[in-house]
């Protein structure tokens, strides 16, 4: 399939610049896949579309205030760091802007301490294909604390309006630390919401995946089947398993919330579409010709032309059939990408 099957045309005015007032009250486009029937509700109506077999699949990723700002040692020379992926022992893997300053072997600091001296200090170990660079942090206490104090919430570069409440890109009941972007079809619930849901018996299964930049990278191959895949840090345990599992003995459907709840399960699940708990990367790419294991219907918000996502959601439901409901979405004046509305397809 080529790239330019996936485009579409989008009004830069529909580019959400900011969350819905309450996360529960954005619109909700409700796509039948069979049919190709469209509803227009709101969020939380969605409510209307589970019932007490099935189970819902969230993921308690939460964003790290990732993005650092700093300098080359003994310099004033300007750098700035996207901690993308932890690797383990200290090592991340970043982007850096600028690139060109930051060759094997350069050492950088950022924030100060009291006495002057940087909270965190970093070496270029290594320069991956991509530019993406290899570093050993080195700080004293919990990394995470110190990007409390010194990193900015990194959000999607089509954002251009500062966010008032960091919290608004985190969802309700993020836990895991390590993402460098939010699950953006979790925003949308609220804890009531959530609760009302689980009292009429609808079983949550929680998964982990950190988000990465990939996520927000074009794909520049014309034909798809060409583009390779970011890689991403996931996690499933023993009761979420048994959650789905049972869901799917039972004849219920499992709703995936979001497409990085999707790319979770989906990668754990066995040919038969059985699950059992582990951790670990997954590079898997979800286009048209994909047979979907063990997701039945797909909480989503509005994404991107040409990108993974839009492919994911085009193996869901036909790549026509989605590019025909973008269409009226945009006539309908929906709000797309991250604090966007949401769609149901079902």
């Amino acid at each position: 399939m080529k790239l330019s099957d996936f485009y579409y045309d989008l009004p830069e005015e529909l580019i959400a610049q900011h969350p819905a007032e309450k996360r529960d009250e954005s619109r909700l486009l409700v796509l039948d896949r069979k049919t190709g029937k469209i509803e227009h509700r709101v969020f939380k109506n969605i409510i209307e579309y589970l019932t007490p077999k099935d189970c819902l699949v969230i993921n308690e990723t939460r964003v790290i205030p990732a993005r650092i700002y700093g300098t080359k040692k003994n310099t004033d020379s300007k750098v700035e760091f996207l901690l993308l992926k932890d690797m383990g022992n200290n090592l991340w893997e970043v982007l850096v802007k600028p690139g060109k300053k930051c060759k094997i072997g350069t050492e950088l600091e950022f924030g100060k301490k009291s006495d002057g001296t940087a909270l965190i200090t970093a070496v270029v170990k290594d320069i991956m294909e991509d530019g993406n660079r290899i570093v050993e942090l080195n700080y004293n206490g919990i990394l995470n604390e110190i990007l409390d104090e010194i990193g900015v919430m990194p959000l999607p570069p089509y954002i251009h309006e500062k966010l008032q409440e960091k919290e608004r890109y985190q969802t309700v009941y993020s836990k895991v630390e390590g993402s460098a972007a939010a699950p953006t079809a979790g925003l949308h619930f609220t804890k009531e919401l959530l609760k009302q849901i689980e009292d009429m018996g609808v079983k949550i299964a929680r998964v982990t995946l950190h988000v990465g930049l990939g996520t927000f990278r074009p794909v520049k191959e014309e034909n798809i089947e060409d583009h390779k895949m970011h890689s991403e840090y996931y996690e499933i345990n023993q009761e979420a398993c048994d959650i789905i599992n049972a869901t799917k003995a039972n004849g219920g459907k499992v709703f995936c919330v979001g497409t990085t709840s999707c790319r979770t399960v989906e990668s754990a699940a066995d040919e038969n579409g059985y699950l059992k708990p582990q951790k670990g990367n997954t590079e898997i790419f979800i286009y048209p010709g994909y047979k979907f294991k063990v997701l039945d219907n797909l909480i989503t918000n509005f994404h991107l032309p040409e990108s993974t996502l839009l492919m994911l959601i085009s193996a869901l439901a036909s790549r026509e059939m989605i590019l025909d409901t973008y269409k009226i979405a945009v006539q309908e004046r929906y709000r797309f990408f991250s604090f966007g509305d949401a769609m149901l397809i079902k």
